[in-house]
């Protein structure tokens, strides 16, 4: 793996994500995390995942610089892709937890609102939201309706439309994440859910888990691939194309 490290503990895995500082998703991370959870799914001596990233970053999102790069084919297959990746953690039926170690935004937050539980570094610098709307990316009807699952209707609507980033006490309020915790602490925070989750009879856990999601799962679109379609189809407005190759230009100029 060049973009996850793996941690086997007693009875669950670390998978870590380690993309540079940021831990921006492209391709090759989409790819290797659909793997790693696909083989933790029918691996029955890993009953439990929890997914982390690097300190003071889970994951910056998209890597926009990268994926400005892709052509038509490519940014249709990376679309295809990370739609599938989420929609198979969201029916993951193991004990699924994130620890959430710093920004967290769009692609970020994606891949947190998937699992059962989300423990967040404390500190004002910290944010976490699906703020695609603000970076000119369509969001899919799959995100809107877990983004409402855990915040509710109401709120989950407002925030998307503004493309809101949340603090993360704005977050533990919404409802969005857990806890807050000290960074150094989030995934021993993580570990020990996690460790409470291996106490109980794994079968009627994941008996449960199915309950409880069984109304969002009947809410979701199996593939996605009209939303799919229609975020591969946006990316090459002009106008859009535009703005982000403006982004891209200024964040490849910070970097040098």
């Amino acid at each position: 793996m060049k973009t996850l490290e793996i941690t086997y503990k007693d009875e669950y895995a670390i998978v870590q994500m380690n993309r540079g500082k940021v831990n921006a998703i492209n391709a090759e991370m989409v790819s290797e995390m659909r793997e790693t959870f696909k083989s933790i799914a029918v691996n029955d001596q890993v009953k439990g995942v929890i997914l982390s990233g690097q300190p003071h970053y889970f994951s910056a999102g998209l890597d926009l610089i990268e994926l400005f790069q892709y052509d038509k084919n490519q940014i249709s297959d990376f679309f295809s892709a990370f739609g599938s990746l989420y929609l198979e953690l969201v029916q993951f039926k193991k004990p699924f937890i994130s620890a959430i170690t710093g920004y967290s935004p769009a692609g970020g937050c994606v891949l947190a609102v998937a699992s059962d539980n989300r423990y967040m570094a404390d500190g004002e610098k910290y944010v976490i939201g699906l703020n695609e709307v603000a970076v000119n990316i369509q969001i899919s009807q799959n995100l809107t309706e877990v983004y409402a699952f855990w915040m509710g209707d109401g709120l989950a609507s407002k925030y998307i439309l503004e493309g809101k980033l949340l603090t993360g006490k704005e977050a533990l309020s919404a409802g969005l994440v857990d806890e807050l915790v000290p960074l150094e602490n989030v995934l021993e925070r993580a570990e020990k859910q996690m460790r409470l989750y291996m106490k109980a009879d794994q079968q009627i856990w994941r008996n449960t888990k199915a309950k409880i999601r069984k109304h969002l799962l009947e809410k979701l679109d199996a593939n996605g691939e009209n939303s799919l379609k229609e975020a591969a189809e946006l990316w090459w407005k002009p106008e859009i194309r535009a703005k982000m190759k403006a982004y891209v230009e200024s964040f490849s100029s910070k970097k040098k």
